[in-house]
């Protein structure tokens, strides 16, 4: 399968926005590394788009679209369509999984109306 496109979704880029802004208080140098460190990441899909497993609680829904890259503390997840990779979001591993996913779909539909 030959990846023409990544994609970052609206979410994707606010999530990695608030991951910079956190941490650029706390040392801007490591800002510069985890940002470089997610873009090899998902740059990584383009020739290895299955790479990341199915994320598991969506997976235990039924929903199998949905794969996922960990990096530290982070879950990229993304999805393969047609010829592309869309990276959806990036979630902090240490909280809950399930929430933030109706918490950002709740937001993105109620923005929707």
């Amino acid at each position: 399968m030959e990846i023409k496109e990544i994609i970052a979704s609206q979410f994707a880029e606010d999530d990695l926005n608030e991951i910079a802004d956190y941490y650029f208080s706390l040392s801007p140098d490591y800002v510069e590394k985890i940002i470089l460190e997610f873009e090899k990441n998902v740059m990584s899909l383009q020739k290895h788009p299955k790479s990341g497993r199915v994320v598991p609680e969506l997976d235990r829904q039924g929903i199998s679209q949905y794969r996922e890259l960990i990096q530290g503390y982070y879950r990229i997840v993304y999805e393969i369509a047609e010829n592309k990779i869309i990276v959806h979001t990036i979630v902090d591993g240490r909280r809950n999984f399930e929430d933030i996913i109706i918490l950002k779909l709740t937001r993105y539909y109620g923005n929707k109306n």
